[in-house]
């Protein structure tokens, strides 16, 4: 195997690992610990660059939820933007919702023109149970 098999793999998995979990926000650290799980050893400098250029592409979204939390990455279904609606995240299975809805704007309406505060819904995530979670009393 050539060595630039050995990257084209690498990131062919850190894609894969990307789509099969595009319901979450995942740590570049989850992804690491994925891949070492395999046969394959990857250097976290290695995931870190193909996620700046998975970004760069509009491929993955980068989150950063907290001001403590380092970033999140989540597949961009059709390199669809994430920037004009609300988040919702389960705390129990961590599925995160792409909520787009007239009221939620009319929030974000509300909240600019009476407070004069514009929100970046590409940070804004409200925390609670989806239903499944909540049946399941996770």
């Amino acid at each position: 195997m050539r060595p630039s098999d050995y990257k084209t793999k690498q990131k062919e998995k850190i894609l894969n690992f990307l789509k099969e979990n595009s319901d979450k926000h995942v740590t570049a650290a989850e992804i690491i610990a994925y891949l070492s799980g395999g046969n394959e050893s990857v250097g976290s400098a290695t995931v870190y660059r193909y996620l700046d250029k998975l970004v760069s592409n509009n491929v993955v979204r980068k989150y950063y939820l907290d001001e403590k939390t380092g970033a999140c990455y989540q597949f961009a279904e059709n390199n669809q933007e994430c920037h004009e609606h609300f988040h919702l995240k389960c705390i129990g299975c961590g599925r995160l919702y792409h909520i787009d809805c007239s009221y939620m704007k009319a929030l974000s309406g509300h909240i600019f023109e009476h407070h004069g505060f514009k929100v970046d819904n590409s940070k804004t995530v409200l925390y609670g149970k989806c239903d499944e979670c909540e049946k399941k009393n996770i």
